[in-house]
């Protein structure tokens, strides 16, 4: 691997946004470590029936992933939403004039005369700009459908990227009643901790039964057995935590003690003990990134190096690595490993611009496309709209429709 680096310019970014023959990806390498320093006990995510997602290589080490890669798109997204503004009517987050700050608005009540609103951005949505919530939102449905006909039709990239430049940024799928479009992440980032060594945990739950006298404790277990409820499960009997939950099917499989000692496939998480690296790795995809088009060949350039200002802003970002109880993390040191990978040959070292200098080059490719962001008649930027719970049903509907055709 070459040590020498490459600084990014202005010159660059254009290069990597349009040149087919040049790399096929930006990577960032980030060494973390727990608040309580080297083997620190961490707790990865859990998933149904699987507990922990820990793979094993042929080796016998294991790897468990702590942040997967749609975690950490969800983490990253919300980096450019507004936070409010100071008391000068100024934004507070200057990231969020690089996007188009789009809210719907979910409910509105009164309440002693004041009005109450919930409210959702779209920098918040699980699925992005294909959301059911979108799409239960006439208005901005208006503006976001003939943007994904465009891009699976056309190719257009343009009018996706007017209104929800993050999606194109962290992946969507039209796939609730749309076009069926799907486009890949620009920027892909999971954290995996490698070496690592699962624990156990146990706990016991004593609550005040032994304290009622017996005509207390019968009459309730006789009301929870005509409720057909647990005790335990209401916090009216001592219930130990050893081992847990699981669907029926998974428990037929996973039985609770296995050859006279406790299954260790059911046994309570407790973290796990990384003796090895815990990695954060980020990738900008440039081969994704330049098969997006807009109408003409200067819609095409500037679609591409905005996305990549806003896909090296998020990347460089220093995020919160509180990622779940149990769970807190921190980089490691003040080094950040960037590389170019070219299509053939070794990756080069990259020196990515400060903080600052990546935000003036993202406003400066922002800004010839913000003329296209959504506005109303009078030409004001259009950032409200209101969720309609009818067409939330009429969705509904649909799928019942949809499956009922099917069978």
């Amino acid at each position: 691997m070459s040590t020498a680096e490459t600084t990014i310019t202005n010159e660059l970014l254009d290069q990597w946004a349009t040149d087919p023959n040049g790399p096929v990806a930006l990577h960032l390498k980030q060494k973390l470590l727990p608040v309580e320093g080297e083997g620190g006990v961490i707790f990865p995510p859990t998933y149904a029936d699987i507990g922990y997602n820990i793979d094993t290589l042929s080796d016998g080490t294991k790897v468990a992933t702590i942040d997967s890669v749609g975690s950490q798109a969800n983490r990253m997204e919300p980096m450019f939403k507004s936070t409010g503004k100071n008391n000068k009517g100024e934004e507070l987050n200057p990231l969020a004039a690089l996007v188009p700050q789009i809210e719907i608005i979910l409910s509105v009540k009164e309440k002693d005369g004041e009005k109450y609103e919930r409210r959702q951005s779209l920098l918040d949505l699980a699925h992005r700009s294909a959301d059911a919530v979108v799409k239960a939102t006439p208005e901005l449905r208006q503006v976001i459908d003939p943007a994904f006909v465009n891009l699976n039709r056309h190719g257009n990239a343009g009018p996706l990227c007017a209104v929800a430049p993050t999606s194109l940024l962290f992946g969507v799928w039209d796939s609730r009643d749309g076009t069926g479009e799907k486009r890949p992440r620009l920027v892909r980032a999971v954290i995996r901790a490698w070496d690592v060594e699962p624990l156990f945990s146990a706990a016991q739950f004593n609550s005040t039964w032994k304290a009622l006298d017996s005509e207390q404790q019968q009459e309730l277990e006789k009301e929870a057995k005509a409720k057909k409820t647990k005790l335990s499960e209401k916090g009216f009997a001592d219930a130990p935590a050893v081992f847990r939950k699981v669907s029926q099917n998974a428990a037929k499989q996973m039985v609770e003690f296995r050859n006279g000692s406790p299954n260790p496939e059911r046994r309570t998480l407790g973290g796990v003990l990384a003796k090895g690296a815990i990695e954060r790795n980020v990738t900008i995809n440039l081969v994704a990134l330049r098969s997006l088009r807009g109408e003409n060949d200067m819609e095409t350039q500037q679609i591409r190096k905005y996305l990549l200002c806003l896909a090296l802003l998020t990347a460089t970002a220093e995020i919160d690595l509180f990622l779940r109880e149990g769970c807190l993390l921190r980089y490691a040191d003040h080094v950040d490993v960037w590389q170019q990978v070219p299509r053939r040959g070794e990756p080069s070292g990259i020196k990515v611009p400060g903080h600052d200098d990546l935000v003036k080059l993202a406003t400066d490719a922002a800004n010839p496309l913000k003329k296209k962001w959504p506005k109303d008649e009078k030409e004001q930027p259009a950032l409200e709209y209101n969720f309609d719970i009818n067409k939330a049903k009429e969705l509904l509907s649909q799928k019942a429709e949809e499956e009922d055709a099917v069978s």
